[in-house]
């Protein structure tokens, strides 16, 4: 069994806060492979289900973010999760936005959530890293986080980041090094085809002749042809 903790903040207040990137995640996750309702458990709210053949927890703490480890400390001790099968997918704004990285263990980076789950429980989990952008002064990082995904985010790249995570999530159960990287393969793969689509349509409108390419001389039965069966103009 696998346990996957998205990070954010409990209340409608922060719901689409960038801080709460993690909780929309699992949210689409839990959706994408039909996990029922959320509830009450663990000071949490918790769901089980399977993500293909793997059996999973999907844990968002409601202890506040930067006490996440309380809650993921009692949910992994109550279904004996050993920190190797552990998920907690997160905001990073050391990372662009959108662009998601996967990487077990490492530095805390300063994310109290992490340091929380380290202090609780373990530092080698997985981290799912959900990059946000980085406001460009250390002193607006915290109204960085906690504001909302603009607009054109969450209709464009932040949106599209949650329609591909929850079909990605079979590439990366069980958690090998191999695994991780074909699950952010796949996260990227509809930014390629994206941007491959909008660099070929010009070209392939460039290619479009203005008139109607002249057709050869026929021949002289082709001719002859063509006075007894002259062609619609309209077809």
């Amino acid at each position: 069994m696998f346990l996957l903790v998205g990070l954010g903040n409990p209340g409608s207040k922060y719901a689409g806060n960038r801080h709460n990137a993690g909780f929309m995640a699992v949210d689409a996750i839990a959706e994408d492979h039909g996990f029922p309702p959320f509830r009450s458990k663990f000071q949490a709210q918790t769901a089980e289900g399977r993500i293909g053949s793997e059996r999973a927890v999907i844990l968002k703490p409601q202890t506040y973010y930067n006490e996440s480890g309380r809650a993921v400390q009692e949910a992994a001790r109550f279904y004996k999760i050993n920190p190797g099968a552990i998920f907690v997918f997160h905001d990073e704004i050391d990372l662009a936005p959108g662009k998601v990285r996967v990487k077990k263990g490492g530095g805390l980076a300063g994310n109290n959530g992490l340091k929380s789950i380290a202090a609780h429980l373990s530092p080698d989990v997985w981290r799912v890293r959900i990059g946000v952008g980085h406001p460009g002064s250390k002193d607006a990082v915290t109204h960085h986080v906690l504001k909302d995904f603009a607009k054109d985010e969450r209709e464009g790249w932040f949106g599209d980041l949650l329609r591909a995570i929850g079909p990605a999530m079979t590439r990366l159960l069980p958690p090998t090094e191999e695994n991780a990287s074909r699950f952010m393969s796949a996260l990227v793969q509809p930014a390629k085809l994206q941007n491959n689509q909008a660099k070929s349509e010009p070209a392939l409108e460039a290619r479009q002749p203005s008139e109607s390419p002249k057709q050869p001389s026929p021949s002289a039965l082709g001719a002859a042809l063509g006075s007894l069966f002259p062609k619609n103009s309209d077809k």
